[in-house]
């Protein structure tokens, strides 16, 4: 019997303000100091610099509850997860101690209840403390940033990042409960699944020695097993022939079936879906059921600063947000946490594979103790919770470790330090091989396979492209990779402007009153556009050609990467998201609203994509149908005029691509490609050299019911139109953005909205924009 206490917190710092004040269980001291009024909001303005002392303070939760002796052999304490060094006291007494925010504590509390009221506080150590005093210990270690996360086991990016702010936080941040039970305690469940069955390993505690019946059933398939006096571990083999195989998204259904394992009156439940997973290692390609898979992915960085406040429901419309892109699979980055079960479970009903990494980025990390006994208890207890998943298919090691040690001049510094390489390339893989043999284990990204390897080379194993907006090049250097696949690869641009606006108190408006916490970032951002747009002369071009420039970056390192498939079998963008309104790599910004490189990337990211690979013309079939049909292909001058062009019957084969040589015209500017439906528009020179004419266009707007309607005439090209309705409303929304119209084309923009807006401001700069509107 579990019995959550969430109620009646109150938190209180050691020693000096605010005093005591009410606390949220689920919760973080920051949310509950800004819910009390006593800080102001972190995400505005300059206010996370305000905040530093709330990491260098003790700080205590306490709350009293009311128990009963309801006959139980047992009961425990239950905290799925504490933030970060905490002491637990019942009454006074000391239960037990953590130092992991990532592990799950279980506390024997029977003998310390007292009838009626009892007392629960849970003491958290300044985590800034802990770490400085551990860094003490071992030794300094290399990394990005002037900041101790190496030395304590807790989401890194609270320390700061270069998109998100150092807000370093303490609190009970998973629930807290009390579990009372006797006889037999389900203590792990984990299924081994396969396509045609399941193996369910269990371990049981118990508090005596009777003999205890473990039984599992799925798909109408069940199976017993008998621990005897001093057993505690059963291996349950269920074979279910008739099963259906679960696929990733695009490639089949997402069948799941429950899975119930009792031992005594203890009861586990979860759904399981029935799949094989394999990885060719110097390849780096994915193969679910027998069928390799081109990985279209995102990388995932934590939604929030503050994890509650991501519930299933914001969960839910990320998911959305990735999938209505095109995307298959998402990446859950390594200076973050692990994610909820609500993430998982999404992930598995949605057919989204999930690459998960263990959490360590972007430093090194001392190998000794405490350390070495936390990482070891933190990857059993996840891998073991993570088990039942289909949707999780890779476990990785670490983010950049293996290359910042080749490559960031670390050897030197470390001296004979350890640096990680023994949770890599030992205690992880050896856990995953234990505790989950069905998965594949990688120890790094990027990684080439070896650890003699470079961790650099792109002709095996994984990659991270960052020499394109970290090297001050154009995009257009996507073009000198041949990669197996892509983890990591971005480039920048600004929130919306409504998230942008919410922000900033700026007024008015300026590039700089966005966050920008990576280093040089804004000059990047003008340099990213020299030869390929305009140079900005307000805020208002700035913000839409540096939008612009991300999603052309984008679509140009995604589309040249599928084209080389099967060659390249995977790319993941940095990044779906933010946990905070900054200028960042996110498709989505952290009020959640969509920019424009995410309507570019869900034409990257379809299925079948029309591009080009140097001057040749790409067919991208990314399906189990053959793609067939007339391929018109027209060489054409700015006016629409068709130059040179060719209809042409191709079959592009299922899953494959197919390479053709458009038509040429020395006089032409552009070169249009159309195939059932699909049309691609390509410049054929940067926009500063086309000498587009000046953007001439009909427009009309019409009230609908669940907004406006605006069509688009165009009497020119229009390249790049977008229409940015949150201008007007922040909650507004657009179908499409980025649309290129040739002369006598037209495109209607469908905009949600439940407010009246300006139906002038809808037409007029800077709401609607294109590219050759001056």
């Amino acid at each position: 019997m579990y019995r959550p206490l969430h109620d009646g917190w109150i938190l209180r710092p050691v020693g000096g303000d605010p005093g005591e004040i009410p606390a949220a269980v689920p919760g973080s001291v920051h949310t509950d100091l800004l819910a009390a009024g006593l800080i102001e909001d972190p995400y505005r303005d300059d206010n996370e610099t305000r905040l530093g002392w709330i990491g260098r303070t003790d700080w205590v939760y306490t709350t009293t509850f009311d128990w009963h002796d309801d006959g139980h052999e047992r009961a425990d304490l239950v905290c799925e997860g504490l933030d970060t060094v905490a002491t637990v006291l019942l009454n006074g007494q000391e239960l037990g101690t953590t130092a992991n925010m990532h592990r799950t504590y279980r506390f024997a509390a029977r003998e310390l209840l007292r009838e009626g009221a009892n007392q629960l506080e849970v003491r958290f150590r300044a985590p800034y403390a802990y770490a400085e005093e551990q860094q003490e210990r071992h030794g300094e270690r290399p990394g990005p940033y002037d900041e101790p996360y190496p030395f304590i086991r807790k989401m890194a990016c609270n320390f700061g990042w270069d998109w998100g702010p150092t807000l370093v936080t303490s609190g009970i941040w998973r629930p807290i409960g009390l579990e009372s039970w006797s006889g037999a305690r389900l203590a792990e469940v984990r299924p081994l699944v396969r396509g045609d069955g399941v193996e369910v390993r269990v371990r049981v505690e118990r508090t005596g020695d009777a003999p205890v019946t473990v039984t599992a059933e799925v798909a109408g398939v069940s199976v017993e097993a008998k621990l005897a006096q001093g057993e505690s571990e059963a291996v349950l083999s269920l074979d279910v022939p008739h099963a259906e195989r679960w696929w990733p998204r695009g490639h089949g259904a997402q069948p799941l079936y429950g899975l119930t394992v009792r031992a005594g009156s203890d009861e586990w439940r979860r759904e399981i879906g029935f799949r094989t997973v394999e990885l060719e290692t110097d390849a780096f390609r994915l193969i679910v059921n027998g069928k390799p898979v081109f990985v279209r992915g995102f990388n995932w960085i934590p939604d929030d600063c503050f994890p509650t406040r991501v519930t299933s429901e914001r969960l839910a419309e990320r998911f959305r947000q990735a999938i209505g892109t095109g995307a298959n699979a998402l990446r859950v980055w390594g200076g973050g946490v692990y994610e909820s079960e609500d993430f998982y479970t999404l992930a598995d009903r949605e057919g989204l594979l999930v690459w998960q990494d263990f959490p360590f980025a972007c430093s090194a990390y001392p190998e000794e103790e405490p350390f070495r006994s936390e990482v070891e208890a933190e990857a059993r207890q996840n891998v073991a919770r993570l088990a039942a998943h289909p949707s999780l298919v890779l476990w990785c090691g670490n983010n950049e470790n293996i290359e910042g040690h080749q490559h960031w001049d670390w050897q030197e510094p470390l001296g004979d330090r350890s640096w990680g390489s023994a949770f890599y390339y030992d205690v992880l893989p050896s856990v995953v091989a234990e505790l989950d043999p069905t998965r594949p284990y990688w120890p790094g990204s990027p990684y080439s396979g070896d650890p003699g390897r470079d961790a650099r080379d792109p002709s095996t194993g994984t990659v991270h492209i960052w020499t394109v907006w970290g090297g001050d090049l154009g995009y257009q250097h996507y073009a000198d990779y041949t990669p197996r696949f892509v983890a990591e690869f971005g480039y920048q641009g600004p929130p919306t402007y409504a998230t942008l606006r919410a922000g900033s108190s700026d007024e008015p408006l300026t590039p700089d009153s966005s966050h920008q916490k990576a280093p040089g970032g804004q000059d990047k951002l003008l340099k990213g556009l020299r030869g390929h747009l305009p140079q900005p002369e307000n805020f208002a071009d700035w913000h839409y050609y540096t939008q612009l420039n991300q999603a052309r970056a984008m679509t140009f390192g995604v589309e040249r990467f599928r084209a080389l498939m099967p060659y390249c079998m995977g790319t993941i963008v940095w990044q779906l998201n933010d946990c905070w309104p900054v200028t960042s790599w996110a498709a989505v910004d952290g009020e959640g609203r969509r920019k424009p490189l995410w309507y570019a990337l869900r034409r990257s990211y379809a299925d079948r994509l029309i591009t080009r690979l140097g001057t040749e013309v790409v067919l991208v079939n990314d399906t189990d149908e053959e793609w067939a049909g007339t391929l018109e292909l027209a060489a054409r001058d700015l006016s629409g005029e068709v130059l040179a062009g060719r209809g042409e019957q191709v079959t592009v084969p299922a899953r494959g691509t197919l390479r053709l040589d458009p038509p040429q015209d020395e006089r032409a500017r552009l070169l249009t490609a159309e195939l059932g439906g699909d049309r691609k528009v390509f410049a054929l020179a940067e926009d500063p050299e086309m000498g587009y004419p000046k953007a001439k266009a009909v427009t009309f707007v019409e009230r609908v019911a669940d907004g406006y309607t605006v069509e688009v005439s165009a009497g020119t090209i229009m390249r790049d139109l977008a229409i940015f309705p949150d201008r007007l409303d922040p909650d507004a929304t657009v179908d499409d953005q980025l649309v290129t119209l040739l002369p006598g084309e037209r495109v209607t923009f469908h905009i949600r909205t439940d407010k009246e807006l300006d139906e002038g401001a809808l037409v007029s700069y800077p709401v609607l924009r294109c590219v050759n509107e001056h």
